[in-house]
């Protein structure tokens, strides 16, 4: 996530180093626990939680764990990271239903935290999940709060309870008690109620909230804090934590450039878990909070079950089964490839996704070069395409390809690319699906692959030929010269971090993936 960017990098940093040494002393683990002290305090991080983290660190760091391991950097990543862990709350926590609806969740925050969107994105979640949320509108005091409420709930096709108009005007724990008794005669089996904030904390701001929880008695009080809020987040927990108190924590806008740091802090500092994290402005860009998963993301080690999940739940097991069929069949055409990639879109951003990769620390330039918007591009291209040509690119002439570019807005050039982009891909994907390892071009062939492949199994040059034709017909030199490339062994490459030992792929792997999905 781009708001531990920082972090990532110095502590990614700080572990490289220590890969290189086959043994370590007591000196070399002082030295990468004070590179990691100095990391977590540029960050942010809270000093208390600093230093009880790496004491902690330092004491195993000079166990026998280490001492007996046969990879003793490995071991001390193995335990930064389950300190990490910890000190982000240990354990996932979710959210407490009441036994009789409604559930009642409070929001409670500073101004400007992010409290109203994440009162629509829980209630857009909490929707798919098959609940029937009513936010209602209890920030009565900052200008068009109520009206903006009431475009979130729009947007994420939620019920709104906002009997006043706000700006100054209304009784909130009025209108927090009447929510909640709506939302039981409505039989909304969830209510959030989204309080006002301030832009500092005072004694108006804790005693309202504290009025609304004792008016409403809620399950949760979520406490909403803005990752970039700095130091700050510290002492601004710890105030609610006096005044109101909380039962879990929401990390907004982690999708920033801010350190960060002390975000981390606050679980360990208030004892109360992070539930949820906001990753974007979109109402979709909502997680549940994984301590386990976003300390591998700090220290770069990726996230693989959460890109699993999303693409879990972006993809359609029924059609997956079909496209596998179409693939070992042959019959995969431009429109079962069109499918494919607006499910794909389902996921999220693509430069996510691909931060969510091990080891993809090291490539943030390449993946924020990556341009997402080939794909809507190839999909133009795609729907200028009548039904016939889709499922057979085959009948694409020239008069036809000059047809769908204009009708597309692209150039012919890019029309032929994407058909012969399709054919790779096609033939990729049904390699897959007979159980083989592809050949990405310009990659190499796919690691652990078991048998050779074709490109494997060709004949080298003949040594005493050299390396080239020698034929004095010019045509006919270009052409057997064309078939020795031909011939020659594909470059060996890391397959997407899959091989190589680099953990991550190459600037050369992105740009091959970029030219699958767009235009190079």
């Amino acid at each position: 996530m781009a708001t531990f960017g920082t972090l990532s990098d110095r502590l990614t940093e700080t572990f490289r180093n220590l890969r290189t040494k086959g043994k370590l002393t007591p000196a070399d683990v002082d030295g990468t626990v004070r590179e990691i002290r100095r990391a977590l305090l540029d960050a942010d991080v809270a000093l208390v939680v600093v230093k009880e983290f790496t004491a902690k660190v330092r004491e195993r760091a000079l166990g026998d764990e280490v001492n007996r391991a046969l990879n003793p950097a490995q071991q001390v990543v193995q335990i930064v990271n389950e300190e990490l862990v910890a000190i982000l709350g240990g354990e996932q926590r979710r959210l407490q239903f009441a036994k009789t609806p409604p559930t009642v969740i409070m929001l409670a925050g500073l101004q400007g935290s992010g409290k109203t969107t994440f009162a629509g994105k829980l209630a857009k979640q909490l929707e798919k999940d098959g609940h029937t949320p009513l936010l209602v509108a209890c920030d009565l005091q900052r200008p068009n709060a109520v009206n903006q409420l009431q475009v979130v709930a729009e947007r994420a096709g939620a019920a709104i309870y906002a009997p006043e108009p706000g700006n100054g005007v209304g009784d909130p724990v009025k209108v927090a008690r009447d929510g909640v008794e709506v939302a039981r005669r409505q039989q909304h089996d969830i209510v959030i109620i989204d309080t006002a904030g301030r832009l500092g904390v005072d004694a108006e701001l804790m005693k309202q909230a504290a009025d609304i929880r004792k008016a409403t008695d809620p399950d949760e009080v979520l406490f909403v804090i803005d990752a970039m809020i700095g130091q700050d987040a510290v002492n601004t927990a710890k105030a609610f934590q006096d005044g109101v108190d909380f039962t879990g924590v929401v990390l907004s806008k982690l999708d920033g450039d801010a350190r960060g740091g002390a975000a981390l802090s606050v679980a360990s500092v208030t004892g109360r878990p992070i539930i949820y994290a906001s990753t974007g402005e979109g109402l979709e860009d909502l997680e549940a909070f994984h301590p386990d998963r976003m300390a591998s993301r700090i220290l770069d080690l990726g996230d693989i079950l959460t890109l699993i999940e999303q693409a879990q739940q972006a993809f359609d097991e029924e059609e997956a089964l079909k496209v596998a069929e179409k693939l070992a069949s042959e019959t995969f055409t431009l429109e079962d490839f069109l499918e494919q990639m607006q499910q794909m879109k389902k996921m999220g951003s693509m430069k996510k996704m691909l931060g969510m990769l091990p080891g993809m620390g090291s490539m943030k330039q390449q993946i924020e070069d990556f341009d997402e918007r080939e794909i809507d591009r190839t999909e133009a291209i795609i729907r200028s395409m009548t039904p016939g040509e889709r499922r057979n690119p085959k009948v694409l002439n020239g008069s036809r390809r000059l047809r769908i570019a204009r009708g597309s807005g692209m150039t012919v050039t890019d029309v032929n690319q994407l058909v012969q982009r399709f054919d790779q891909a096609a033939k990729m994907m049904k390699t897959v699906a007979k159980g083989g390892v592809p050949n990405i071009p310009g990659m190499g062939p796919m690691p652990g692959g078991g048998k050779p492949t074709g490109a494997s199994k060709r004949k080298k040059p003949s040594k005493g030929r050299g390396s080239g034709s020698r034929s004095g017909n010019p045509a006919k030199r270009a052409a057997e010269n064309a078939g020795i490339a031909a011939q020659a062994p594909e470059p060996t490459g890391s397959g997407f971090g899959l091989g190589g030992g680099q953990g991550a792929p190459s600037a050369e792997d992105l740009a091959e993936l970029q030219r699958m999905l767009g235009k190079s």
